[in-house]
């Protein structure tokens, strides 16, 4: 792998084969060599696709965010991911990264040159010499959380996700982040994460709250979360993990919250809930995720207590591909004819999933009593 710009500095093993690599960048914008750190995980393949999450703060987040991208990808709660700390506690770099005019509100000179030295440099980098999905997402504290939302300035902004810990806001930047989130059509997640500690910036990050808070755009995903224990130091200890479970809620199992909350009471047939929360893990992941065992189980209880019956057909053929060797596929067709009324056609489904394997809840002898049942009442 290629590595433009860069000197290689060490390596540091998080588990036997986890690779963390912490090396010098030397940014032409800037004109300083900068301290950065990788983590990519450790089955990494170019035929997959990963996210990718900047971590500005890495001296006091980036372990944080790493064993939290780790713990929720091998829970299958979020997909693998590549993540880059830049390190800004030497002679205290962050406060000079970030800085803003104390009037306008806006980046300073130096700090316009930090936006495009990840903007320009770090993030293309990545994107050359990794195999980079197209959702990526900004980590950031106080100053650094702050600085992270002037990336929502742009047309369209180079993040999907935004995790701001308790940041130390510009002038009018309460007022200028719900305006930005509201102008942006992209699929947006913004994370807002606080202590309930009095600060002087409390009230104005509530005012902020409330104005994202009232944004009705599907494409605006808003979480807040406020905690009573930690104060401003504990406060990114506490919040990362929290934000993590609410930013990649798309792509973990339906739960049973979900399942009670969500999906039994949408409107929509069951098997669009199915087909729609696939088709936007492929349109922010850039990779079609095979359908979970879960969920297509959670999608056949609420088709039957929704009395949805004709989710059970696409359902049927959605098995059929993913677990060809089961008798899922065939047996929840066989159902689907039963229910509307098609019992010669229900029994020839149901002798087809008898002949295939046993999967979950699903046995060969439930298959024989379907059919023997179908026989008692139509002679077939």
């Amino acid at each position: 792998m290629t590595r433009i710009l860069l000197v290689f500095i060490g390596v540091v093993c998080l588990s036997a084969k986890a690779q963390v690599t912490k090396e010098i960048f030397e940014s032409f914008k800037l004109q300083e060599r900068r301290d950065v750190s990788y983590y990519y995980p450790e089955d990494y393949t170019e035929d997959k696709k990963y996210p990718l999450i900047i971590v500005l703060d890495a001296d006091y987040l980036f372990d944080i965010v790493v064993a939290n991208t780790k713990f929720y990808s091998s829970q299958g709660r979020m997909p693998q991911a590549i993540v880059a700390g830049i390190h800004q506690s030497k002679e205290e770099l962050r406060w000079y990264d970030c800085a803003f005019d104390e009037e306008s509100g806006l980046p300073d000179e130096k700090a316009k040159l930090f936006y495009e030295f990840i903007g320009t440099e770090l993030i293309p980098y990545l994107d050359l010499n990794y195999s980079t999905a197209p959702f990526k997402m900004i980590v950031g504290y106080d100053i650094t959380a702050n600085f992270s939302n002037y990336f929502l300035f742009k047309e369209r902004s180079l993040f999907n996700a935004y995790l701001t810990i308790s940041p130390l806001l510009a002038p009018e930047m309460e007022n200028r982040v719900p305006s930005r989130l509201l102008d942006h059509e992209k699929e947006i997640f913004y994370n807002l994460v606080l202590e309930k500690e009095t600060t002087d910036h409390r009230q104005r990050l509530l005012q902020m709250n409330n104005a994202i808070a009232s944004i009705q755009k599907e494409n605006i995903h808003y979480f807040f979360d406020q905690y009573e224990e930690p104060d401003h130091v504990a406060i990114a200890a506490y919040g990362i993990s929290k934000a993590f479970d609410n930013i990649f809620k798309s792509f973990r199992p339906i739960s049973k919250t979900e399942y009670k909350k969500e999906l039994l009471l949408s409107q929509e047939p069951a098997i669009d809930y199915l087909t729609n929360k696939y088709d936007m893990i492929k349109k922010l992941f850039g990779f079609e995720k095979e359908v979970l065992l879960n969920d297509i189980m959670a999608i056949y209880a609420a088709s039957l207590k929704k009395e949805d019956y004709e989710s059970m057909k696409p359902l049927s053929e959605i098995c059929k591909a993913q677990f060809p060797e089961t008798m899922l596929g065939f047996y929840f067709e066989g159902e689907y004819l039963e229910l509307i009324g098609e019992p010669k056609k229900a029994f020839k489904a149901f002798e087809k999933a008898f002949q295939m394997n046993e999967i979950d809840f699903l046995t060969k002898d439930m298959a024989l009593n379907k059919i023997d049942a179908l026989k008692a009442d139509f002679g077939y």
